[in-house]
């Protein structure tokens, strides 16, 4: 699957796109860097790491999971997202957007390009959580047809994504998608 437009080629990640991928997902959520996009938990969740390769690795292998990624010129990683289809819905899971890239469109094409994935796989919805402190982010999906379904989940921590600074939760958001 790749679809040209201004900003280059999206594909279909392969296990060669583990490491631009985790790069690319710990630097757009946590630590510093972060800060330069709009899409930071680094002031929610302390470290550098989102994620690891380990982890990365797995979803790209696991059965009905794929990763969206958008590569520029030099063939670096700025944009992905991860589906995993589950029956006839789709979870979307890591959109990130290299920091410097946020607004720009690219994140909208992205969210955009997984929808229609959704559609060619016969999945009339997508759903997704998001961290519920994050307002901001939550508007942005708002404006882009999801909703809040009222279900939360408590974010539980591990040993990999970071020292939460405070108690966070999790709020599910769901989509239905109309062929086109």
């Amino acid at each position: 699957m790749e679809k040209n437009n201004k900003y280059g080629e999206y594909m279909i990640a392969t296990v060669a796109d583990v490491s631009g991928i985790t790069r690319l997902l710990n630097e757009a959520y946590r630590g510093e860097h972060s800060k330069k996009g709009w899409t930071t938990e680094a002031h929610l969740i302390a470290g550098n790491t989102r994620t690891n390769e380990e982890q990365v690795s797995a979803l790209i292998q696991m059965p009905g999971s794929v990763f969206l990624i958008f590569k520029n010129n030099q063939q670096v990683i700025e944009a992905c997202v991860n589906l995993q289809q589950q029956g006839d819905i789709i979870y979307l899971g890591m959109l990130a957007v290299a920091p410097l890239l946020q607004n720009s469109g690219l994140g909208k094409m992205l969210l955009r390009s997984a929808e229609t994935h959704a559609l060619t796989f016969g999945c009339g919805s997508i759903l997704m959580t998001v961290i519920a402190a994050r307002t901001e982010l939550i508007a942005w999906y708002q404006r882009h047809g999801y909703e809040d379904t009222g279900t939360r989940k408590e974010f539980v921590e591990d040993n990999i994504s970071g020292k939460h600074l405070a108690k966070l939760e999790f709020m599910l958001l769901k989509k239905r998608l109309a062929a086109t």
